[in-house]
């Protein structure tokens, strides 16, 4: 994480800081004159004359970015643990105000701005696989919600602003250098390692998930907390992120742990993060291209908020097929012609029905018939 901070501190955040806690005029006037005598080589020089005492050191010797005088202006410096705390707060999600017509000030306007950035990942991936990958006709669906994709829009919203909180602490370990994360070969254990790591991350990370998701899945803790995400039951790219906030972040919790106890290269750690995330939407999207035993894809999620109990598993059946959990996707689910069958579709309800009963006591979902023949 430490890589992608030091790109958001140098393109967005040592202005914003700057600008909102500036050092005194005398200070920032000495830290000026000083950063202008500053060797050439930056990367390395000492910076103890500034009055921050701030010294820049790259996070990886692949990619460095010269700091501009912004980065020495601020009373918070770069490696304040507080400035990074805020800093990869807002990185990580971005509220809307409900107000855009209100006068703020160019300041506030720049912080409100940094908070997008969270959810770029999110929107991007989401709104492309729902352009030009999920199938429309889901939305005829007799288990299709009325105004689902703004339901499940809603409900990210409300809840990655919290799950942030708890994660923050994760990523604040890791740029102080509590955790395992090396940048050259020479650091690591060995070139081997540049290859088994990912594979050992998605082994470990999968037999994790798949306990936490099984556990959410327990009458004690089902409806208190992994119910909002079974509301959708044929779930849109959108409802990747639509979870109750300690739901995601307990079924994130792997993903952060993992750096702390085994190694792994930074750049293969922020490739890990965008793949995570673009997996999560893949899983949702409803086009049903793997019908592999090994891979738990689209389809096998599918059966997951189907029929509930089945398929916990986040990249592979394996946890599931060795747990007992593991369900087939029906072979019609593979062929276009009858995935969005009424038939396919009328023996789903009927079996939907009948675990929803067991599962939650009841369906309390509001589906819209009238929708269905309006969107036909």
């Amino acid at each position: 994480m430490d890589i992608v901070l030091e790109v958001f501190d140098t393109f967005l955040f040592d202005r914003i800081y700057a600008t909102l806690l500036p050092a005194s005029p005398e200070a920032a006037q000495s830290s000026l004159n000083a950063s202008k005598n500053v060797a050439a080589d930056v990367t390395f020089s000492s910076m103890r004359e500034l009055p921050t005492a701030y010294q820049y050191h790259a996070a990886s010797q692949y990619l460095q970015f010269e700091p501009s005088p912004y980065a020495y202006l601020s009373q918070l410096p770069r490696d304040n643990i507080y400035r990074q705390a805020i800093t990869l707060y807002l990185i990580t999600w971005y509220e809307p105000s409900h107000s855009y017509t209100e006068p703020v000030s160019s300041q506030r306007a720049d912080l409100w701005k940094t908070r997008l950035f969270g959810l770029v990942v999110y929107f991007i991936c989401s709104s492309l696989s729902y352009v030009f990958v999920f199938d429309k006709n889901t939305f005829k669906h007799p288990k299709f919600l009325k105004n689902q994709v703004r339901l499940e829009i809603a409900q990210a919203m409300e809840a990655l602003p919290i799950m942030a909180i708890f994660t923050t602490p994760f990523f604040v370990a890791e740029v102080r250098g509590y955790a395992k994360l090396y940048d050259s070969t020479a650091e690591g254990p060995g070139w081997w390692y540049n290859y088994l790591q990912f594979p050992f991350f998605i082994l470990f990370t999968d037999f994790f998930i798949y306990w936490i998701h099984r556990g959410l899945h327990h009458p004690m803790v089902y409806r208190r907390l992994h119910k909002p995400h079974h509301k959708w039951i044929m779930p849109t790219p959108y409802a990747s992120h639509a979870f109750h906030p300690l739901d995601g972040y307990a079924q994130s919790v792997p993903y952060h742990v993992f750096p702390f106890l085994f190694p792994l290269q930074k750049f293969a750690y922020v490739l890990l993060f965008v793949f995570i995330n673009i997996w999560t939407v893949f899983i949702h999207d409803g086009e049903y291209v793997a019908n592999s035993p090994i891979i738990n894809g689209a389809a096998c999620h599918t059966m997951h908020h189907l029929y509930f109990n089945y398929n916990y598993g986040q990249f592979t059946t394996l946890w599931d097929r060795l747990g007992g959990s593991y369900r087939k996707p029906n072979e019609e689910l593979f062929r276009r012609e009858t995935k969005m069958g009424k038939r396919e579709w009328e023996r789903q309800v009927k079996e939907m029905e009948t675990v929803v009963k067991e599962v939650e006591g009841g369906d309390d979902r509001s589906y819209d018939p009238a929708e269905e023949k309006k969107i036909r």
